[in-house]
């Protein structure tokens, strides 16, 4: 019931888990268990937000239909941390994820973007708690052995497009990030050994190291 928790501490309070993203075929594999029906449809559909465009999970589910700009590829964020506004890009591929669900979409009644489906509410935004429990759900029926939260697939989105070679200030400016020292923060999930293979397979100077000595 709605309300059932409200005054209890959370049993995760205080912790801090590390940077643990999941890899692509990971969140591949959740999207294929989330089915194509209308529920499934929907998480897909989230998923593909909080990996391919970056979103939080609270601006992911304030989005309205009107908010995507397919043409441009531009998705409006009216509604970001402290209140700002922003507008941020999804790639071509996340786009035709997207697109079986804003077919069934437009069925239902006008409203959240991401949505309630059945019953009086329908149209209403769809609660972050279910949706955290339905990807915690999906994750452990696609076998992936690690925790699943929506700011990990956030993690993914920027430690994909550093390796992609995007700049740090345009990660920035996608997350919403007010500094770049909290930007940083979402690429420890680049792995150690791909850091030594980046730096190791580094081209020689120019110039001779031994260049002017007698």
């Amino acid at each position: 019931m709605p309300g059932y928790h409200r005054g209890r501490v959370p049993s995760n309070k205080g912790r801090r888990y590390p940077a643990d993203p999941p890899t692509v075929e990971e969140v591949v594999a959740i999207m294929r268990h989330a089915g194509d029906n209308a529920y499934g449809l929907r998480t897909r559909a989230l998923i593909v937000l909080l990996w391919r465009a970056g979103l939080r999970i609270s601006e992911a589910l304030a989005l309205a239909e009107s908010d995507l700009d397919p043409a441009t590829g531009g998705v409006l964020v009216r509604r970001g941390k402290g209140g700002k506004r922003r507008q941020v890009g999804m790639d071509r591929w996340g786009w035709q994820q997207i697109e079986p669900w804003l077919e069934h979409r437009v069925a239902l009644p006008v409203g959240a973007l991401v949505c309630v489906i059945d019953g009086p509410t329908a149209g209403r935004p769809w609660s972050s708690t279910a949706a955290r429990t339905t990807l915690g759900q999906l994750a452990a029926t696609a076998g992936v052995r690690r925790r699943v939260a929506p700011l990990q697939l956030r993690h993914v989105h920027a430690v994909e497009m550093a390796r992609e070679g995007v700049p740090l200030n345009v990660i920035q400016r996608q997350l919403g990030h007010a500094n770049l020292g909290v930007t940083s923060i979402y690429l420890q999930g680049i792995d150690h050994s791909e850091v030594i293979n980046t730096v190791y397979a580094r081209p020689a100077p120019v110039l001779p190291a031994s260049a002017g000595l007698r």
